[in-house]
């Protein structure tokens, strides 16, 4: 799925969702990935929802707002929220912005080979 700047693959597997996104995340971009991530949260009901930021060149606050979001509701629904493949400058925001204290971003990158979620 491609949203102007930025686009995601979404794989399901087991229990887990993850979003793979890439390019950049910005105010253009968020909003599409932001609802594509949505969607396939309520269509399957994982237990766990991964965003792996392996492949994204830049972030804005738009880019903080559509994780932050994101981990709002996966916690709501009682979902396991975690960021993979956050580089030093993504790590770097999300330090600054306090969200070590909320969930788990890592920098490594995380393989996930499942199947893709339906939009």
């Amino acid at each position: 799925m491609d949203f102007e700047n930025g686009k995601a693959r979404l794989v399901l597997q087991s229990d887990t969702l993850t979003a793979f996104v890439s390019g950049e995340i910005d105010h253009h971009s968020a909003r599409g990935i932001r609802e594509a991530i949505d969607a396939a949260l309520t269509a399957n009901s994982p237990d766990n929802l991964i965003i792996d930021l392996s492949d994204v060149s830049f972030m804005d606050s738009s880019g903080l707002g559509l994780v932050l979001g994101r981990y709002t509701k996966a916690r709501e629904a009682g979902i396991a929220f975690s960021v993979t493949g956050a580089n030093e400058r993504f790590t770097r925001m999300f330090d600054m912005a306090g969200l070590d204290r909320l969930f788990s971003y890592k920098s490594d990158k995380k393989a996930n080979k499942g199947k893709e979620t339906k939009k």
